[in-house]
Formats: C-alpha cells, sequence, structure tokens
C-alpha cells in the first residue's frame, strides 16, 4: 500500500489495482458541527502517525439512500473528507511531470449525495493521465440554510460553497504529493454540482484556485437572501424550534433533515404553492452581495472569469428523469401546462413555441422538454453564451444518446452523461439511467467523452473548436458524434428553441 504525505499528515491508500491508487476519506476540514456548526470551515489539525485511508468517509446529513453508496447515519461528524485516484506511476514524483488534476463536486439538489457514488469513481480517469479528487460538501440547511444574526457572530451563507473552496484549497497544498500539478487543476461538476461550479468561478474567494472548469447540467438561479430567509422561516416551524440562530442550533441535524423533508412533501401535495410546488428545492446558493455577489449568469457576462477554460453540457431531454423518479408534479392537461407556465412567469410565446416544436406530442412530453430546458438546457447554454462573450475560451456540448427507439427505455436524460464521461458504464447503480448493460457502442461513446475530458483537463482542448463571441460548433455526444452549429428539425437539438427563450430572463429566486 502506498502511503503519501500531507500537511496534516500522512495517509495510506488502497492498491495499486489495475495501476491506480485509491486514497478515501481523507479530512481536509475540522467536523463542522458543536460550536463549527453553521460556521466556515476551520482547516483540518494535524494528526500523528498514518492515517488509513482505504474507506469512504461519513457522508453529510440527508434522507437519501443512494444505490451502492454510503448513506447518513446521525452522530456522524467527520463528515469533510475527499478521495483521490491517482496512477501507480504518480506515487511521488510521476515520470514526465505532474499530472493534471479534476475535482469533482457532485449534484443532488444541494440536499443529497457525496463523492462516494459509484459512478463517482475516479479510477478509469486515473488511468487515463489524470489525478482525480471527488468530496463531500455540507448539504441541506447545513450546508445552504439561512440563520439569522441575532446579534451572535454571523453564520456565512453558501457554507457548502465555503466547503468546496476549503477542499480546493486543501488540492492546491496537498496534490503534489499525489503525483498532480497544483497548477494545473479542472473543478467540474454535474447538476446542483455544476452550478457550484459556476458559482466557484464567480467568487473572489476561489480566485486562483483552478484553472479550468466542466459544467454539466448546470442547475439555476441562485436564491436571493429574501428567499433563503422565507424558507428557513417554514423549516424552523415544521422543526418547532424558533427562527433564530440559537433555536436552530439547538435543532439537532436529523431534525432539520426531517423538517426539510417535510416542507418538500407541503409543497408537492399543494397545487397552489407557486413553482415549489413543481421544483420544491428548498435550498441552493445565495446572492447575497458578498460571498456571491450575484448569479453566476451575470458575473461571468461581465468577464470576471474570463481567464477561466469553460466546457459545458447539457443533456436533451434533462427532466424525462425527473419525471420517471418521481421528483416532478405531472402535467397531463393544457390547463396544468398554462398553470406551470405562470407560476415560472413564462411567456406564452414559450409554452406556443414548444407546443408548436413538438405537434404530436403528449402536453406531458411538451412540459417535461420547456421544464428540462427551463432548469438545465438554456441555463447552461447561457453560462456558455456569457462566459463567450466575455472572452472566456468556452466550449459546449449535448449529450444525445438514448436507448429503446421510439419508445425509449433510457432518454438522454439528466445525469445519464456522468457514467459515460467517467468511464464507469459497469457500474450495476447506473444500469437504470442508460437502460440496461452498456452496448459495444455505448463502450466507444464513453471512450469519447472520456478523452475529451481528459484533453480538456490536461491542455484545454476537448477536441472541437470553442465558441466565439457570436456563438459556434456545439458538440452532440451521441452513437454518432456531430459537431456543428445547432440545425433545425428538432426541438432538443434546435437553434429555433434558444431563440423561444430570448424573451426570458434569469434572476435570483424570490418569495
Amino acid at each position: 500500500m502506498s502511503v503519501f504525505d500531507t500537511a496534516c499528515g500522512q495517509v495510506r491508500g488502497s492498491g495499486p489495482d489495475r495501476g491506480v491508487v485509491a486514497v478515501l476519506g481523507i479530512p481536509y476540514a475540522e467536523p463542522p458541527f458543536g460550536a463549527d456548526r453553521f460556521r466556515a470551515p476551520r482547516p483540518r489539525s494535524p494528526w500523528a502517525g498514518i492515517r488509513d485511508c482505504a474507506d469512504f468517509g461519513p457522508v453529510p446529513p440527508q434522507s437519501a439512500q443512494l444505490p451502492g453508496a454510503p448513506s447518513w447515519s446521525p452522530g456522524d461528524e467527520d463528515v469533510l473528507s475527499l478521495n483521490v485516484w491517482t496512477p501507480a506511476a504518480a506515487d511521488g514524483a510521476a515520470p514526465g511531470g505532474p499530472l493534471p488534476v479534476l475535482v469533482w463536486i457532485h449534484g443532488g439538489a444541494y440536499t443529497f449525495g457525496s463523492g462516494a457514488q459509484p459512478d463517482f469513481d475516479g479510477a478509469a480517469l486515473a488511468r487515463a493521465g489524470l489525478v482525480v479528487v471527488t468530496l463531500n460538501y455540507r448539504l441541506g440547511f447545513e450546508g445552504f440554510g439561512h440563520v439569522p444574526a441575532d446579534g451572535a457572530d454571523p453564520c456565512p451563507p453558501n457554507r457548502g460553497l465555503l466547503d468546496q473552496i476549503a477542499a480546493l484549497t486543501w488540492v492546491r497544498r496537498n496534490i503534489a504529493a499525489f503525483g498532480g500539478a497544483p497548477g494545473n487543476v479542472t473543478v467540474a461538476g454535474q447538476s446542483s454540482g455544476a452550478a457550484s461550479v459556476a458559482c466557484l468561478m464567480a467568487m473572489d474567494s476561489a480566485r486562483g484556485l483552478f484553472r479550468r472548469a466542466i459544467a454539466h447540467s448546470a442547475v439555476g438561479p441562485c436564491y436571493s437572501p429574501e428567499l433563503a430567509g422565507h424558507l428557513m422561516e417554514k423549516v424552523a416551524a415544521e422543526a418547532a424550534v424558533p427562527a433564530t440562530s440559537a433555536g436552530l442550533a439547538a435543532a439537532s441535524p436529523q431534525t432539520l433533515v426531517k423538517a426539510s423533508d417535510a416542507v418538500v412533501d407541503a409543497y408537492r401535495q399543494n397545487p397552489h404553492s407557486g413553482r415549489h410546488h413543481w421544483d420544491p428545492v428548498l435550498y441552493g446558493p445565495v446572492a447575497d452581495g458578498v460571498h456571491l455577489r450575484a448569479d453566476p449568469l451575470a458575473v461571468l457576462a461581465g468577464g470576471a472569469a474570463s481567464g477561466i477554460d469553460l466546457l459545458v453540457c447539457h443533456t436533451t431531454q434533462e427532466y424525462w428523469l425527473l419525471d420517471a423518479v418521481g421528483s416532478s408534479a405531472k402535467v397531463t392537461t393544457e390547463e396544468h401546462l398554462n398553470r406551470f407556465a405562470a407560476d415560472f412567469g413564462l411567456p406564452d410565446s414559450l409554452t406556443q413555441g414548444y407546443r408548436g416544436l413538438m405537434p404530436e406530442a403528449p402536453v406531458g412530453d411538451v412540459h417535461l422538454a420547456l421544464y428540462g430546458d427551463l432548469m438545465f438546457g438554456e441555463y447552461s447554454s447561457r453560462l456558455a453564451d456569457a462566459h463567450a462573450r466575455a472572452g472566456g475560451r468556452t466550449f459546449l456540448s449535448r449529450f444525445a444518446r438514448q436507448r429503446g427507439g421510439s419508445e425509449p427505455v433510457a432518454y438522454a436524460w439528466h445525469c445519464a452523461d456522468v457514467p459515460f464521461a467517467f468511464g464507469n458504464l459497469g457500474e450495476e447503480s447506473i444500469r437504470f439511467l442508460i437502460g440496461g448493460a452498456p452496448t459495444a457502442a455505448d463502450h466507444h461513446l464513453s471512450a469519447r467523452m472520456t478523452a475529451a475530458w481528459v484533453g480538456f483537463a490536461a491542455t484545454g482542448e476537448p477536441g472541437w473548436e470553442p465558441l466565439g463571441a457570436s456563438g459556434g460548433p456545439v458538440r452532440t455526444w451521441d452513437a454518432a458524434d456531430t459537431t456543428r452549429a445547432p440545425a433545425p428539425g428538432h426541438w432538443s437539438d434546435s437553434g429555433t428553441v434558444r431563440t423561444l427563450w430570448r424573451s426570458f430572463g434569469y434572476r435570483p429566486l424570490r418569495p
């Protein structure tokens, strides 16, 4: 087994296994509980001797139980840890110099997930020439809930983002010991992890910690402080505690998880609760004007991150997954569709335009197409547009692979692209996402997507030309890849659909 020196002490990983050493559950900050609860993360204190790091660390408080991944146990406190996969040849000084580093931020609606999920195993990317890091960060109320100052020391918003910055700081200081290049770090994520990446690009406190960014299916926009405060009051009431700093601190993490789930369920059951009925996500980054000055769209448009290379991807049928797993309210009539559009402030031209592009589709499919683009597709594309127009090197791609012909068993839906890029198609836990055992064509597609990530992380070149200020080529990932300007003819890969969104603006969400 390999031993590595870090600033806090030595760690021992497992392997090598097929040429890769895994070092799991390395603490990067102090446990965020007790006096440190609701505070910014503190650097980890050193330890004596060699710390065995053959197993993933505890996951942050959450109610989700994800296939193949550890679940949270009340009482687990040492939740701020990260995992490193490195080629065995990179143990110490790598021949030919240090390797590019990819740091992965998991998604999960800022409420669930961890860096220990099987589809995020970094071994395949490490065999391709990267040092890979996945991490845990505070979720739910612990990471993103509003905590009033109440005359006490203020508890910062966006604590989950501050945890991510602490992990990137750890990478900058320690990754050379694992064969990685501290000056060649790419931060990557999907869904809320991709939106976290966009926030990190916009945050002054993350400046200089990475030089490239990958954002798959970024979701937006951010929350306003007013919305964060409003949701805090609902959670506090459900938890039967005062909506104060002391009251919230007195509630256990388990109590706040249960209260949050109860508030979500109430929104789901109430069709008159506005956009939260359709999308009952309680937590997200807060555009507080200090830690996060504004929504990343606005910050990137101002050129604040123009020195960072950006690779954006979204799937062409994002919301079909949320529908399949029961996370989306059903739309079965035109009345439902119109109410959905009104709750999100969508102009009539959008719903009419989507109906025109999908004349034979059931109303539920029109809703899913519209919703997926609202939450993921259009927001992701606008991040790419904003960054490119501000002078940042930007690459845009779409994942269109589905399985099953006209009646797919797996759509090109949310999350399906991730195991392809990680090279983890053999994981049993992702069979539902990709529609069964992978085919030879799937393995070829995965190899191409993995190569794009590796090329981008190493040199900033994924394999196609970047966008210009007025647009440019878009890579479509499918059985046969294409790289071209979007062509009319299909709503999910059409320049027409982008035109429909021109009358809609994203801004921080309010109560």
